[in-house]
């Protein structure tokens, strides 16, 4: 498993269930359970034929391999910006290149970093390992040991799946441990509790995975000690169908220790423990609230949803980031005396934050505009903020902070600004531009608005339009609507060098809306679009389309949607509920089968965000939305491509693959495309995702080009 003024008034009360939630909504026989067997040989024999036929049509387009040859150039360039994570004083980044297709780890001086061309060391070289271990390895991040953060497990994926493997490396070496700790394949987590010692959530035998495919119970493992003989410390129950139980080791810079289990309910509800010598002791937080740092003996959580503490009259409000004092906590986790650090303002909502040896910084949305803060606890236990001058219209794309001192760098960006780079020191107030990166495409025509549109129930829908200066207004122009509207997932304005070479160069249109169900303004911007609410979301999207017609930017016959993830689902809605809409439609990695998700591979980890088809009412919403369910015979639709791989094991090809099968029941025409690696994206390396964006960029010239 990463967008706006005017909106003053957001309407996000929850209303009546939908009249074509109240009525039964006919349930299509499903024909093609069969495809649910996913590395079986009738359903992939089904792939190849669908992936020969549509490369039999794309990539002999004239203009696939010039695409492709452009994107390549852009995503393996060398003037990328080699993003920083700081590691005990030092600098470590993750590259690819051409000479490096599936990456390596380097390392440098904070010093030497900062100069134009940093004298790089390499720490690990997933290319050579691959080879090693004949495994077509892709790395997905280092868990270490804090402060220091030397000792580490790395994190490799076979193709990219969520499943991982994990082995000790020491980096000051440079090499994996002998006789060290090593994870076997499995979705499952770990953290240190000290150099000797691990807890970890996976999968340990019969009735330690939820119904949701994660594990439930923690166990703590023992240098040298058999892997089978850890120790449980946590036991949840099958029906936790969040995103498994997590144990996090959180350390400040005082050397304060705080141990805490996630247990996840479901996929927002979730119960945070306290683990101490004598046992887990479960804090008295509300469910809609994660602990995430440790900051000055000072446990760092954010609330998503208002709650009054025990014993206390004053309410803490939806958003807000609140402090819990280590100390009291452990010696009595249930009356908890919270002080907020942050509360949200009607307009402003927190995005994330991070933290230094001695400060907590803060990033928020204002009017989906970037703001920076940083905090610092006063000997009275209150919390002062000094905001940070960033650029106007920036977003922050990348942020580490280190915790050896008070330094952190932030990456800023957007629509048509390239990555820069800022060196702060927390401690000193100190915010400067260290490094900027070349722009990656022509953006001198460019221009970038922020409009609105009315959505059905009169919310405005803010959204973000990126055009040519001398742009027409006469509905001719080729343009591309984007959207992902779930799990309070915040668009921002993003620089995508990619779409900007292959789209925007060509004089094309690329549109951004923060529908409902995302998070840019809050949590109750997401709850409105939950379950049963869904209806609003899509209603949003197709609100945005109508205002880009209505003000001639484009027309039906030049608009283009794309949407990938549950940005996948909100397509296929959009594809069934107006199909006159559009001219083409790009369906990645998708739910489109909301009538069985709950038993197709991580599905019964969502039904806090969709509901659940044992519900009867929830039941026969999902039908009246689920993309596959309200596929018809008698309906003309825009030709869809279809996008996914066979290796993610998140949402699974099985949704895109009976989406396809029945449209081609129904001899509707679509292209299918499901490349085997890649897990829940476009490639496992940037070889592969050039050649999925120009499969993606000559559909869409195809269809919106003349």
């Amino acid at each position: 498993m990463s967008l706006f003024a005017g909106w003053m008034t957001i309407a996000v009360v929850m209303g009546a269930i939908p009249a074509s939630a109240q009525q039964a909504v006919p349930e299509q026989p499903d024909k093609y359970t069969w495809l649910e067997d996913i590395h079986g040989e009738k359903a992939l024999s089904w792939v190849k034929a669908e992936n020969a036929r549509t490369a039999a049509v794309i990539e002999k387009d004239k203009h696939f391999a010039p695409l492709q040859a452009e994107a390549l150039k852009v995503l393996e360039s060398p003037d990328r910006l080699p993003d920083p994570e700081f590691r005990n004083g030092e600098v470590y980044n993750t590259w690819q290149d051409a000479d490096h297709v599936r990456g390596i780890v380097r390392r440098t001086t904070l010093k030497d970093y900062l100069t134009a061309a940093p004298k790089w060391e390499t720490v690990i070289d997933y290319d050579a390992l691959s080879k090693i271990d004949n495994q077509s390895w892709v790395g997905e991040g280092l868990t270490c040991l804090h402060p220091e953060g030397e000792l580490c497990l790395v994190e490799l994926s076979a193709g990219g799946e969520d499943a991982e493997s994990m082995r000790e490396m020491d980096l000051r070496t440079g090499k994996f441990v002998e006789g060290g700790f090593v994870l076997p394949r499995g979705k499952q987590g770990a953290d240190w509790v000290d150099k000797d010692t691990l807890l970890i959530s996976r999968d340990w035998g019969p009735g330690t995975m939820s119904e949701a495919g994660y594990p439930i119970t923690v166990r703590e493992w023992k240098r040298g000690q058999p892997l089978e003989s850890a120790r449980e410390v946590f036991r949840g129950d099958v029906k936790d169908n969040g995103y498994g139980n997590t144990p996090h080791v959180f350390v400040d810079g005082q050397g304060h220790r705080a141990v805490i289990v996630e247990r996840n309910l479901s996929t927002f509800a979730h119960e945070n423990y306290l683990l101490l010598p004598d046992g887990a002791k479960k804090l008295a937080l509300p469910l809609k609230a994660t602990v995430e740092g440790l900051l000055n003996d000072q446990l760092l959580v954010k609330v998503e949803e208002d709650w009054t503490p025990e014993g206390q009259s004053n309410k803490v409000a939806q958003g807000s980031v609140v402090a819990l004092a280590l100390a009291a906590v452990e010696k009595d986790p249930v009356e908890l005396k919270p002080t907020v650090v942050f509360a949200p303002t009607a307009q402003e909502f927190e995005e994330f934050h991070g933290t230094t040896k001695n400060h907590l910084i803060l990033a928020t949305l204002d009017h989906v505009q970037q703001r920076v803060y940083v905090y610092t606890m006063g000997s009275d236990g209150n919390w002062a903020r000094k905001a940070l001058s960033i650029p106007a219209n920036s977003t922050i794309g990348s942020a580490t902070f280190s915790k050896t001192d008070d330094r952190f760098f932030m990456g800023l960006e957007g629509f048509l600004t390239p990555p820069s780079l800022w060196l702060g020191d927390a401690g000193e107030g100190s915010f400067a531009l260290v490094k900027s990166q070349k722009a990656q495409f022509d953006a001198s025509a460019d221009v970038v608005e922020q409009l609105e549109a009315t959505s059905k129930d009169g919310t405005k829908i803010p959204y973000f339009v990126v055009h040519r200066k001398d742009m027409r207004y006469d509905g001719s122009n080729p343009t591309l609507l984007t959207a992902y509207g779930g799990f309070q997932i915040s668009i921002t304005p993003y620089y995508a060098p990619v779409d900007g070479k292959l789209w925007l160069e060509r004089g094309a249109v690329l549109v951004s809306a923060n529908i409902r169900g995302g998070g840019e303004f809050g949590p109750a911007w997401h709850e409105a679009g939950l379950k049963t609410h869904r209806q609003r979301i899509y209603d949003d999207f197709y609100a945005v389309a109508q205002d880009l017609v209505a003000r001639k930017i484009t027309s039906s016959r030049r608009l283009g949607i794309m949407g990938g993830s549950n940005g996948g689902l909100l397509m296929g809605v959009e594809f069934t509920q107006h199909p006159e809409m559009w001219n083409a439609v790009v369906i990645q990695i998708p739910l489109l089968d909301m009538l069985s998700f709950e038993h197709l591979s991580a599905g019964a980890s969502w039904v806090g965000e969709y509901g659940s088809v044992s519900v009867p009412e929830e039941r026969a919403f999902l039908a009246s939305i689920s993309p596959y369910n309200q596929l018809k015979p008698d309906v003309q639709y825009p030709e869809p491509l279809i996008f996914t791989t066979t290796k993610d094991d998140r949402v699974g090809p099985v949704h895109a693959r009976k989406f396809a099968a029945r449209l081609e029941e129904f001899h509707k025409p679509f292209f299918y495309d499901e490349i085997i690696e890649g897990g829940h994206g476009a490639g496992a390396d940037r070889k592969q995702a050039a050649r999925t964006d120009a499969e993606y960029f000559t559909y869409l010239m195809m269809k919106l080009m003349d």
